[in-house]
């Protein structure tokens, strides 16, 4: 429950919605934002995973639209944690799979029907280094570079081929776009011109597989992320990253980005942000990255958040909850 003092720092902080106008729904919020068009309030989404990747397709859609009906969130960010299949080999003895992740499609057709069309949903891809490090460990897939970096770009190929498959079968599935987690783009793990070599050349080739998709994002993950390696020349219409974690401010990446940002809330102290603090971050994102803008923490909030602290987002945003 909210406090008599959170109740009326609430209270203090004005609603959004022009009143002698009737409020624009989620997809019509998200399309004048990608436009660089006004809003009657900045159109908003956050996640944070169910821990339900042992479980069936039907169960993952239902966490995922019950979250979306609770909190009002603007764009449905869908979680992906199921696992690559392994092979039965060395990890890296790997084939194009026509299907890798079948109860994430499964559960993609179930939200798509469960939205009717209310609310545009991204479908969540690792990158295929991810992946590969998944499948072994980071240590691992670093070795393979070092010692056997052929195996490793054939492993690497044929996951993001795999990866591109499921890109169109999401797609396909009524997703608006993929929600590309890039998290090996940082000098703790590759230099750039390892990642021009190791990495890039199969993130776009998932990108390209989801191209004619409106909402395709970029989430550059880390605190010390190439951001600038991002900005230009990428086909997607938004990048989500943490102005926290990188400290570096979302007025930066608007000079040299035009696209939509997705961010500007402290992912990793949302637990123990007032009213006041989420304001006061919105404020400034919002400021800082002009119209064409959609808020939502720079990765996931944590898992064990409580309802009540889920709740002060939309609640800030004048959205009733359920």
């Amino acid at each position: 429950m909210l406090t008599r003092r959170q109740l009326l720092t609430l209270a203090a902080i004005p609603a959004f919605a022009d009143t002698k106008k009737p409020a624009l729904s989620s997809t019509e919020r998200v399309d004048r934002a990608l436009k660089g068009h006004d809003v009657d309030r900045p159109p908003f989404s956050f996640w944070h995973h169910f821990l339900d990747e042992k479980l069936p397709a039907e169960k993952h859609a239902e966490s995922t639209l019950a979250f979306h009906k609770q909190f009002r969130t603007d764009l449905v960010k869908v979680m992906s944690d199921y696992p690559f299949p392994k092979p039965e080999g060395e990890w890296h003895q790997l084939h194009v799979n026509e299907d890798p992740f079948p109860e994430q499609i499964k559960a993609l057709q179930m939200i798509r029907d469960g939205l009717e069309g209310k609310a545009y949903f991204l479908e969540t891809i690792f990158n295929p280094w991810t992946v590969a490090e998944k499948l072994s460990s980071k240590e691992a897939v670093l070795k393979m570079k070092a010692e056997n970096p052929k195996a490793l770009l054939e492993a690497l190929e044929a996951i993001a081929e795999s990866e591109a498959k499921h890109a169109r079968k999401a797609i396909a599935a009524g997703a608006s776009g993929i929600f590309l987690a890039i998290a090996n783009a940082q000098p703790d793990i590759l230099s750039q011109a390892d990642f021009a070599k190791f990495s890039e050349p199969f993130d776009r080739l998932i990108l390209d597989a989801a191209a004619d998709a409106p909402l395709n994002t970029l989430h550059l993950h880390g605190d010390k992320v190439y951001l600038n390696r991002f900005f230009q020349g990428w086909p997607v219409a938004a990048i989500n990253y943490s102005n926290f974690g990188t400290g570096v401010p979302i007025s930066a990446v608007r000079a040299k980005y035009s696209g939509l940002i997705m961010g500007g809330l402290d992912e990793r102290n949302y637990r123990k942000l007032s009213l006041g603090e989420l304001k006061k971050e919105m404020q400034s994102a919002q400021e800082s990255a002009g119209k064409k803008f959609l808020l939502a923490p720079g990765c996931s909030v944590p898992n064990d958040s409580t309802e009540d602290e889920l709740d002060r987002l939309p609640k800030l945003l004048g959205i009733s909850v359920e």
